[in-house]
């Protein structure tokens, strides 16, 4: 019999037993932070090319906000966004389960 090693574990316990966890979260944390910016561009009736006017930069910084490919837009980026669509960017670290 073929016994399944996953079975009653987290999907957290078995990310990061395939050492992708942290990826993974890289790629949770960016669209939990991006779907409120595009939801207030939506609200405020914003194009991507007005929205990317405002921040006085091109669209594809705004393009890579919502992409979970591209992991690595900056801080800068979001919080600027969440600025000039009068909004601001709140962060909270906390202890990772298992550390003491």
């Amino acid at each position: 019999m073929n016994v399944n090693p996953h079975i009653g574990s987290s999907l957290e316990d078995f990310l990061e037993e395939e050492g992708r966890l942290e990826e993974a979260t890289a790629i949770v944390i960016k669209r939990v932070l991006a779907w409120p910016i595009d939801q207030a561009m939506k609200q405020q009736r914003l194009s991507k090319a007005e929205m990317a006017r405002r921040m006085k930069t091109s669209r594809s910084p705004l393009d890579r906000l919502p992409d979970p490919a591209h992991t690595a837009v900056t801080l800068y980026t979001m919080t600027h966004a969440a600025a000039v669509l009068g909004k601001r960017l709140r962060l909270d670290l906390v202890d990772a389960p298992g550390a003491e």
